[in-house]
Formats: structure tokens, sequence, C-alpha cells
């Protein structure tokens, strides 16, 4: 009763202000502008208007229903004979709670938008003068002020032509509006608890959600809401107002970054999520996230590795107890850098950065690193030298097994696959705990085929015995290692132009002297050989450590775009189907699927045929707005591709590994 009191007096304070005139009002607190998308309408159309509003700092205005206190705006038309005015259209809302009250505000600019039909048959050049008179409310934490307003806009009966840079205003001010579900929600009352499920794309992303009802009834509006991801349903459950609703509920549903939708619930049953759902989830990351790791280890960076680390352990004819002890001495060496890897991104994000997997290859001078670790071990297995550090990857013991382990988790960090990203979203929207137990499957993953042989005697069995042929074949382990020192290189120039690539090659270049003039010492029995190659890798690193970002280079797919969320609604609001895809260049898989599936000539023959539009997203310098946008997908980093059919609510998330007709099928 409370609640409705002030409200009902906040409505008579605000009546008898607006009564009064205008030379006695206060000063606006909120400045409204009424623009008109086209100032040359056409007869027999629509033409959109919008009361553009910014409010002073401190100040806000109210959403349609304005929760426990506040008013709706009301708007009074002076129209020409014959237009039509239709009601108005609010963004999604924020709230704000004053004094145990729910506001549903507007604290930074806001537009609400209209839409007037205009006679058909009139003439061109028949002016149509537009007045209205807009009543609201703005508050501060503290105070409460009526406002109004009467505005003025002629408009001319012509083409209907818009400007491209009104068409923008009003795109971005559509962008704000709540998406229409077109399929029905449903809402129940279990004694004081009301529950609404909504359906919703398990694949769709989703924020922080929020559950606005247009009117008294359905919920108590500052009680805390539960939203759960039920499969393709969303659930929210909260305390249910005093006074209950009956019939159809309506309102908007948050879900994140100032997006919503806008929805309408029928009565019905409303099952509740099983318990332990984010548990179900942990498990099911894990899952992908051991698969993900497990095929990590046939990437050119992995395999290598595990191959001389296995030959070695044959190699050493050491006792079963020996055999596993170094297994998982590996494993937790694998298992130690992925977790390690993980809780500083946990920790990043936690302070407010975008971060995801992979996060320091956003870095040149971490690739450069790379490039350094992945030249040493390449000529070390090409026999140009014999140091314990990076040849411990030949070598028995427990130690020396953990550092193969951990240096196989950092030099794996720039691939991804199937299973893996998927599996490393789900970590960022999972409890702390199950968190790190995500990025644990991936290493564990990783570690999986040494663990088995370590653990399994037949499997150490069918490794052939050693001999003469161990050393062709770890010279020839060496080329895969060359290869992805190579491709680090062209990484290094895509982010740190030529400049960078040449400066980290010329460290690369330092570094193999040094290298090569120890082993030559090695060879003639002489010492200090170490110090030598130690004092270069020193020189190298401090090379690399200058290499500093280029600026982005041009899109290799003729037609494509930069992704902006401004041209993605732009776009929409076309009705064209948009492709979008989110890339790095340090992203192995990203760069595959482009030079197989997306920059082919039949992809973009099939795109130009069915007028799909094109956006990429380069997240290689670690863009953070990119960085909210890949996330609000439930993914860790990229490769993301996502496709938005024409009026349909969310975008479909495609798989990893892309086909040429998977793509041209996309219309």
């Amino acid at each position: 009763m409370l609640r409705q009191a002030v409200r009902a007096a906040l409505f008579i304070l605000m009546t008898a202000c607006c009564a009064l005139p205008a030379a006695a009002q206060p000063a606006r607190h909120v400045a409204i502008q009424l623009v008109a998308e086209s100032t040359s309408p056409a007869p027999g159309r629509e033409v959109a208007l919008a009361f553009a509003a910014t409010p002073q700092p401190g100040w806000h205005g109210y959403w349609k229903n304005p929760g426990d206190a506040g008013v709706e705006t009301r708007v009074d038309w002076t129209l020409p004979a014959g237009v039509t005015a239709a009601p108005l259209d609010y963004p999604v809302p924020q709230r704000l709670v004053i004094a145990g009250l729910m506001n549903h505000v507007y604290e930074k600019p806001w537009a609400l938008l209209t839409r007037l039909t205009i006679p058909a048959g009139l003439a061109g050049g028949t002016r149509l003068p537009v007045t209205a008179k807009i009543d609201y409310l703005v508050c501060t934490a503290e105070i409460c002020v009526p406002e109004t307003q009467t505005l003025s806009i002629v408009l001319t009966v012509g083409d209907g032509a818009i400007a491209p840079a009104t068409r923008a205003r009003f795109d971005a001010w559509r962008s704000a509006l709540p998406r229409p579900l077109d399929a029905a929600a449903t809402w129940s009352r279990a004694g004081d608890r009301f529950r609404l499920s909504v359906p919703y794309p398990r694949e769709a992303a989703l924020g922080e959600a929020w559950f606005y009802p247009a009117a008294a009834g359905a919920t108590d509006y500052p009680a805390a809401q539960t939203v759960t991801r039920d499969g393709d349903r969303v659930v929210v459950e909260t305390k249910a107002a005093a006074t209950p609703a009956t019939g159809t509920i309506a309102g908007v549903l948050a879900t994140g970054e100032g997006r919503g939708l806008s929805i309408t619930a029928q009565p019905g049953e409303v099952a509740m999520p099983r318990s332990g759902a984010d548990w179900q989830a942990a498990l099911v990351a894990f899952a992908g996230a051991v698969l993900g790791g497990l095929l990590l280890n046939v990437m050119p960076c992995v395999f290598p590795i595990l191959s001389l680390k296995a030959l070695g352990l044959a190699r050493s004819g050491e006792s079963e107890r020996h055999a596993r002890a170094e297994a998982l001495a590996y494993t937790a060496g694998v298992v130690a850098v992925c977790v390690a890897l993980g809780a500083l991104l946990l920790g990043l994000r936690a302070a407010g950065s975008s971060a995801g997997w992979a996060f320091q290859l956003q870095d040149p001078r971490v690739i450069g690193v790379l490039l350094l670790v992945t030249v040493a071990i390449a000529l070390n297995l090409a026999g140009l030298f014999e140091l314990p550090t990076p040849a411990f990857a030949g070598r028995s013991g427990a130690t020396g097994a953990f550092m193969t382990g951990a240096l196989a988790a950092f030099v794996a960090t720039p691939c991804t696959g199937p299973f893996m990203a998927g599996a490393m979203g789900a970590a960022l929207v999972l409890p702390p705990v199950a968190a790190i137990l995500v990025f644990a499957g991936l290493g564990l993953g990783i570690a999986l085929p040494f663990l088995a042989i370590g653990f399994v005697p037949a499997l150490r069995r069918r490794l052939p015995r050693p001999g003469a042929w161990m050393g062709r074949v770890r010279r020839i382990l060496s080329v895969p290692m060359f290869l992805t020192a190579l491709a680090l290189a062209w990484v290094l120039g895509r982010q740190a132009g030529v400049n960078g690539m040449t400066l980290g090659l010329a460290a690369a270049l330092l570094l193999a002297l040094a290298l090569w003039i120890a082993g030559r010492r090695q060879l003639a029995g002489l010492a200090r050989g170490g110090w030598i190659a130690a004092a270069g890798a020193l020189l190298a690193t401090a090379a690399v450590a200058t290499i500093r970002p280029a600026a982005k280079q041009e899109l290799a797919l003729a037609g494509a775009e930069p992704f902006s969320e401004a041209r993605l609604a732009a776009l929409r609001t076309q009705g064209r189907p948009v492709f979008a895809y989110f890339t790095a260049d340090w992203c192995l898989t990203c760069k595959v699927n482009e030079k197989t599936a997306i920059e082919t000539a039949t992809t973009a023959q099939a795109f130009r045929r069915n007028k799909v539009a094109v956006l990429v997203g380069d997240w290689t310098d670690g863009d953070p707005v990119l960085g909210r946008f890949i996330e609000r997908h439930n993914r860790a980093g990229v490769p993301l591709y996502l496709f938005y059919a024409p009026r349909a609510p969310a975008p479909r998330v495609m798989p990893q590994v892309l086909t040429t007709g998977m793509l041209a099928a996309l219309k």
C-alpha cells in the first residue's frame, strides 16, 4: 500500500506542477529533442519520430512501468487531419533501488520512439505541422521534479528520403529497444513465488538477466530474481506481487549490455530446472575440455614434444614405477600451466577485463617469446646442441617430465578446436571452483596420451625398440617445430607489421647463433657453452620485448566490413542476413577456416547471390568491446561464427569447423 501511495502522491504532484504557467516551471533537468527520421515522409507510409532525452548528471527518467515510485511519461499530440501516432516504444530500462524502492529508470541518454502514419493521397509539398506536449518525471536519489516540454516539428510530404547520419542515429536508438520474442512465455504462481519460463536458445548468449513486468501484479519489484538456464529456456523465479495478476503478463527480459526481449507470458505450469545445474554444466564442460585438450596433441607444436618424450621413456628402459612417476610428473606440469593460465584469466576478468582464453597471445611480445622457444626446440631436435633446457623433452626423470609437460601446455595455447572453445566459454560463466575444474580438464586432455603410455605397459611395449633410427626420427620431428616457428613469425608480422616480424626473426637468428656456438663447444668438450646460450637467449628476449603492435590490416574477404554492434543493428534493420565471424591472427583454427571455407570464391559468390552481409571482428589485439560481445555468446575466445537470419530473434552459433557448403547455404 505504501508504494501505491507514493506513486499516487507523485502523480498528483506532477499533474499540479504541469498545470502551472511556463514561467513558473523549474529549470529542466532532462533536455528532450523531437527528431524525425525523415522530414519528407511519403504519403501512405509511416515515419519514425524520436524523443531524444539527455539527463543532467545524477538525474534519471522512468520506463513505461516506473516501478515502486515514478510516473509513466505522457504525450499529448496535436496532429494534422488524418495523421495518427503509435504508442511510445521504450528502450530496455535499468534498475535503481532507493530507500528500498525499486525504480525502472534511464540514467544515461535514451530515446522514446514512435511512428506517425501519413495519409495516402497527399500531394507532394504538403506541410504537416506536428506538436507534442510531453510530461515526465525526473529524479535524483533525493528529489523528484515533474517537467513538461512542448516540442514541434514540421514535416513536408515527399519521397521519404532519410539522411545517412539520421538513419545511423535511429538505428542506434532501435538497437536499444527490446526485441520481440516470437514464442509465448509461460508464468505461474506458487504461494508467494512468481515463476516465468521464457523460450531462449541454449546457444544464445545471456548476460545479467532481469525481468521487468510491464504492469503491477506480477513480481515484487525489489525482490531478488533467480535466473536459471535450462536447455532451450530461461526460468526466472522471484517473490510474487502482493496483489496477484491474472491472465496475460507482458514485460521485458533484459539479457545484459542494454539488450532485452519483449515477451508475452500466458498462465500455465512452469517446471523448475533440476538442482545442481552449475555442476552438471561443469561436468559437460570438463568433458569437452578433456576432448579438446586431447585433440591438441596432434598440433605441430605439441606432437613433436609428446613423441620425443614417449620415445625417451621407451629408450630409458626404466621400471614400471619409474614410467608411472614420469607420466604423473608430465601430467602435473601440463595441468599446472593450464590451471595457472585459467586462474590468471579469471582474475583479470574479475578485475573488469574482457580477456579470453589465450589472452596472452594478444601481445606480440608473447608471440615473439614463443617464436624463440619453438626455434630453440626445433634446433635442439635437429641436433644443433644438447642442453638440459629445452633438451629435457627427451630426458628421463620427474623434473624433466614436469618441465616438458609445462612446455607442451604453454606452446599449445595458440590452438583451439572442436569441443575446446565451448568448454572454455562455459568456464567463464561457471563458479570459480567449477571453472578451475574445466581448465584442469584441458590440461588432463593434453597429458592423456603420455599418461596412458606411462600407466599401460601394453602401450609401452608397442613403442619401437631403441636404436639409431631414433636420431633420424628426432630430426624429422624438428620439421613441424620449424613450421610452427614459421607460423608464429607470420602471426608476429600480422600483429606488429613487417618491422616487428623482422625484429623477431633477427632475435631468433641471434638465439640460433648462440646455440650453435654452444653446441660446437659441447662437441669439442669445452666448457661455458651454457653461458653463451643463456646470454644469447637473454639478448634475444630483450629484443622481442621492444616489439609493439602495428595498425590493423585490411580485411581479406571482398565486401566484408569491420564488426561493430551499431553496424550489425543497421544491417538487421534493413532485413539483411548477416554472417559475423570473430578471429585473431594467433588462432590457428580461425586461419584454417578462413582459407578453406570463408575466403573462397564459392562462398563469396553465394554471399553475393543471397545478399549476405559479412562482418569481421578482429580480436588479435584483445579489443575489450569485442571481448564483451564474444563473452555474451558463451565463448571464452575465438573462433566464433554467428549467422543472423532476417527477423530471427537471436543468432545461430555455427560450428567451429566450417565448410564452403555450410556457408553457401546461408540466406
